[in-house]
C-alpha cells in the first residue's frame, strides 16, 4: 500500500477484500457470519480485522444465527454487519424482515452465485435481484446497492452503513462472484468515518440503542411510537406499514444512483448493474472507438488470434452505432425518475443480465414507449462486449428492415 498526504492508500485489493476494509472505515465492530463460497474472503479478512480495531467476531452455527446476531449487536450499540451467498441469503430473510419492522439498521452482503439451491457454488449470477428486494414476506421497503468493481465494493460498504443508520433500515449490498473475486487498484481510507445520525422523521418511533431511553418494541409484531403493539388494530398498522415502506420509497430520488457514459448524442443504451456493466462498458468503447492501451489487452488479442483464430480478432464495424451505457448503483428503490431522464432520447434499450431477465421488467415499465430488448444469460458466465454489440446491430438491422418494407 502506499501512503499519500491526504491519509488516503493505494491498494491492489480482492473485491471482498475491499468489502471488509470498507466495514472497518465505515465503523463496523461487530460482524457474525457463516463461510459460504464465494463470500468466504470478507469473513475471514474481518475475523481479523475485528480483532485489530477492538471489535467483535463470531462464526454462527448458521446463516440464521448470524443475520439475528447482527440484529441483537446493533440493538446493543454496534455498527454490524453479516455477508453471505446464495442459500444462506434464503435463510436469512426472516431476519432481514424482522430488522425491517424493527427498523434496525443492518448491512447485509450478498455476494452472488449461480441457483436455485446450492447451484452453482464458483460461479456468478444476477439471480437473486427480486429477492433482494421481495425476499422476506409483508411489506417492507428496503435500499440495494449494486457494485461493479472493486472501488465500488469498498465505497458502496461505506455508503451501506450510512444509509442503513439514516434510514433506520436493513441495506443489501448486492455483489456477485465476478466482482467479489476480482483484483484492481483502488483507494482506501485511513481511520474511521465520523458517525451519521438518523434522519430526521425516518424512524417510526424513537429508536436508539438498548438503556439509551427508547420506547421501541423490538419484537416482530407490529407497533406505534410508543412502542406498543397495534397488530389488533387495522388502521393504526396500516399507517405503520405505509411508513416502513414510504421512508424508502418516498425518498427514491435521493436514493438514486446511476452512471452514464458517452449517453450526449447516445440513441441506443446499454442498460446495466453489477458485473455485467464491466463488458457493458467495452462494448460502448468499441462502437465508439476507444482504444484500449493497456498490455494485458494487447496480449488478449494475440492470445486469441493463436487459439481462437482470425474471427476472434477481427471486429465487426460498429462505429455507426451510437451507442452509451446507463449502469444503475441503487437497484432498489428502482430509480425511476433518474432512469426515464437518462433515457429520455434513446429509441432503443438493451438490458443485459446474468440471470432470466428478471429487473428488464422494471425498466420496460419506465421506459414506456422506448424498445426494450432483454439480454438473459444463465450457466455462469458473463457477456461479452461482442455479443451485447451483435445483439444491438441485429435489432437494428430489423428496424431497417422493417422501414424498408413500408417505404
Amino acid at each position: 500500500m502506499e501512503p499519500d498526504a491526504q491519509g488516503q492508500k493505494q491498494a491492489v485489493l480482492q473485491g471482498n477484500e475491499a468489502c471488509a476494509k470498507g466495514a472497518i472505515y465505515a465503523g463496523c465492530r461487530f460482524f457474525a457470519g457463516y463461510p459460504i463460497t464465494p463470500s468466504t474472503e470478507i469473513i475471514e479478512m474481518l475475523s481479523a480485522e475485528m480483532q485489530k480495531n477492538n471489535g467483535a467476531f463470531i462464526q454462527m452455527e448458521d446463516e440464521i444465527g448470524s443475520a439475528c446476531a447482527v440484529i441483537g449487536a446493533r440493538w446493543g450499540g454496534k455498527k454490524a454487519m453479516t455477508a453471505t451467498s446464495g442459500p444462506g441469503y434464503t435463510l436469512m430473510q426472516e431476519a432481514i424482515g424482522f430488522a425491517a419492522v424493527t427498523e434496525t439498521p443492518a448491512v447485509i452482503v450478498n455476494v452472488q452465485r449461480g441457483g436455485p439451491s446450492t447451484g452453482q457454488p464458483t460461479l456468478s449470477s444476477q439471480q437473486d435481484i427480486y429477492q433482494a428486494r421481495y425476499g422476506s414476506h409483508g411489506d417492507y421497503g428496503i435500499i440495494v446497492l449494486s457494485p461493479s468493481s472493486v472501488q465500488e465494493m469498498y465505497d458502496f460498504t461505506i455508503k451501506a452503513f450510512e444509509l442503513s443508520e439514516r434510514y433506520r433500515s436493513p441495506v443489501i449490498l448486492l455483489s456477485d462472484e465476478v466482482v467479489g473475486h476480482m483484483r484492481e487498484k483502488i483507494t482506501i481510507y485511513s481511520g474511521t468515518k465520523k458517525k451519521n445520525e438518523a434522519g430526521p422523521g425516518f424512524a417510526y418511533s424513537p429508536q436508539e440503542d438498548f438503556f439509551q431511553g427508547s420506547s421501541s418494541l423490538v419484537e416482530g409484531q407490529l407497533h406505534d411510537e410508543k412502542g406498543r403493539r397495534i397488530g389488533h388494530m387495522a388502521d393504526r398498522s396500516g399507517h405503520f406499514i405505509e411508513h416502513i415502506n414510504r421512508k424508502i420509497e418516498d425518498h427514491r430520488t435521493q436514493l438514486a444512483d446511476l452512471d452514464t457514459f458517452c449517453m450526449e448524442d447516445a440513441d441506443i443504451a446499454i442498460i446495466a448493474y453489477g458485473s455485467v456493466a464491466r463488458p457493458a462498458m467495452n462494448a460502448i468503447k468499441l462502437a465508439r472507438g476507444i482504444k484500449d492501451h493497456r498490455l494485458r489487452a494487447k496480449l488478449n488479442m494475440f492470445r486469441d488470434f493463436f487459439k481462437k483464430g482470425a474471427p476472434a480478432v477481427i471486429h465487426t464495424d460498429y462505429s455507426h452505432l451510437k451507442v452509451g451505457l446507463i449502469k444503475i448503483n441503487t437497484v432498489w428503490p428502482f430509480p425511476q425518475e433518474a432512469l426515464k431522464k437518462a433515457a429520455r432520447d434513446i429509441s432503443l434499450a438493451i438490458v443485459p443480465e446474468m440471470n432470466v431477465g428478471k429487473y428488464v421488467r422494471e425498466i420496460e415499465r419506465a421506459l414506456d414507449g422506448i424498445k426494450v430488448i432483454s439480454m438473459p444469460k444463465c450457466g455462469g458466465d458473463i457477456h461479452t462486449p461482442k455479443e451485447l454489440l451483435d445483439e444491438i446491430l441485429e435489432e437494428v438491422g430489423k428496424d431497417e428492415s422493417a422501414l424498408s418494407e413500408i417505404y
